[in-house]
């Protein structure tokens, strides 16, 4: 058990570089330089802040190599609990990956389009980022499948406390029916929101637990997988 807790500490630290780069990135640069159904600002956008830009670009590389490194080490953890699921943990993790990187690349070109600065430049750039937004959208999808079978494993595993599964599973729940909900409602985005609110609260909680106690004292101390009963409120 004692690597157990190794691994789910490395675990942990991997999902917090992704949390914070994913965050940065989505939140914050992504917000400064995409204008929606506006070409010349998106453009100008890209050009006044090529250094932010850029600094995106590096963040979205952080997300693809932090979330392959969270992937491969969940894995880890919960491969003998149950192999089947842990490897559905890292496939969906790594096409996840995929898609961010599709992304990044559609984010790296509008870059590169917008500093031509000719007469195409403005639209071109606006439809690759378009196609950025769109990427990172489907990306969504895999996102939700991998909490599902990460909050069942909490749930078998008794290495972190069941409530903690059940948010993860609902929060992929969620997060998988954002992207119909986004398509179907998009002058209301706040529904598509509040289905990926529960997956935001089980990741911190994730997260926290993993860097703090790796997995259960008791199922430390038993030197294997305490019984989720067990477990429940640790």
């Amino acid at each position: 058990m004692i690597d157990a807790r190794r691994t789910a500490r490395i675990t942990g630290l991997a999902y917090l570089g992704l949390a914070v780069s994913g965050l940065f990135t989505f939140l914050f640069i992504h917000a400064q330089l995409y204008a929606p159904d506006d070409a010349a600002r998106t453009a100008a956008n890209l050009v006044a802040h090529q250094g932010l830009a850029r600094l995106g670009i590096v963040a979205d590389v952080t997300v693809v190599l932090t979330q392959a490194a969270t992937a491969v080490w969940f894995w880890r953890l919960f491969r003998p609990v149950h192999p089947l699921a842990a490897a559905s943990i890292a496939a969906f993790g790594l096409v996840n990956c995929a898609l961010i990187l599709v992304a990044t690349m559609f984010s790296a070109t509008a870059l590169k389009v917008a500093l031509r600065a000719d007469a195409a430049s403005g639209g071109n750039a606006l439809l690759l980022y378009d196609l950025n937004t769109a990427a990172i959208n489907l990306a969504g999808l895999f996102f939700g499948l991998w909490l599902v079978p990460m909050g069942w494993l909490v749930g078998r595993s008794g290495y972190m406390p069941r409530p903690l599964g059940w948010i993860l599973v609902g929060g992929g729940i969620g997060y998988v029916l954002s992207v119909p909900v986004a398509a179907l409602l998009p002058a209301a985005p706040g529904v598509a929101y509040a289905l990926t609110t529960p997956a935001t609260i089980g990741e911190l909680w994730m997260v926290g637990y993993l860097l703090a106690r790796g997995v259960s004292a008791r199922a430390a101390a038993a030197g294997r997988p305490a019984p989720s009963h067990e477990v429940a409120l640790t």
